[in-house]
Formats: structure tokens, sequence, C-alpha cells
């Protein structure tokens, strides 16, 4: 997701083709597990011990992840990438970039994002 006014990637996003990002602390997704928004959402809630109540929309999702970040930093490297949401239609993908940066950009602790 590009920042339209700045032509530039936010800052909690990191597109990383190397070893030039430090993920160490992250919490690791692997992109051919969450090629649809049902996958996603339980990687996540595998990953993150969210609530059972997580449901299925992305207004749910932006609550438990809004929940988390108000217990700390966060930061997700999605490994093969490209395969994340890949068997959804385009506007899902957007969807969760969107979820993301309102979450990136409103929540009292750092939200930070690799797609490797």
């Amino acid at each position: 997701m590009a920042d339209e006014k700045a032509g530039r990637t936010p800052d909690w996003l990191n597109v990383r083709r190397d070893d030039t990002h430090d993920v160490s602390d992250a919490v690791v997704l692997v992109g051919a597990a969450t090629r649809t928004r049902g996958e996603l959402f339980a990687a996540l809630a595998s990953a993150l011990a969210l609530p059972t109540y997580l449901g299925d929309t992305w207004d749910a999702l932006s609550d438990v992840l809004a929940d988390r970040l108000d217990a700390g930093p966060l930061t997700l490297l999605i490994t093969d990438a490209g395969q994340l949401l890949a068997d959804e239609p385009s506007d899902q993908y957007a969807l969760l970039l969107a979820v993301l940066d309102d979450l990136a950009t409103s929540a009292p602790h750092p939200l930070r994002v690799t797609l490797d």
C-alpha cells in the first residue's frame, strides 16, 4: 500500500526482498497458509491467541487487533507474501491493508508488517 500523498510505502509496512529488516521479534504467518480470508483469520487467531469471538469480518479483525495493540507493539512477518489472500478477490487484500493502516495510525503501540 503506497501513501498516495507522499508517493511512498507507509512507515508501518516493509517489503523485504532480502534480510535488511530486523524481524527477529515478529509473529510469522506463512503466505501459503493465508490464501483465503478464513485462512488468514485462523492463522492470526492461532499465532496471536486472539479471542474465539473473532468472527470473520474485517471489522471484527480490526477490533481484536486493536485490543492486542493496547497490550503492546506487534510485528508481523508474512513469508511468501505473494500468496497472501491470493484466492480472494483483490479488494480483500486492499481491505486488509486498510485495516492495518488504520490500526498502525491509531493504536497506542506500534504495528509493523513485513511482507517477504
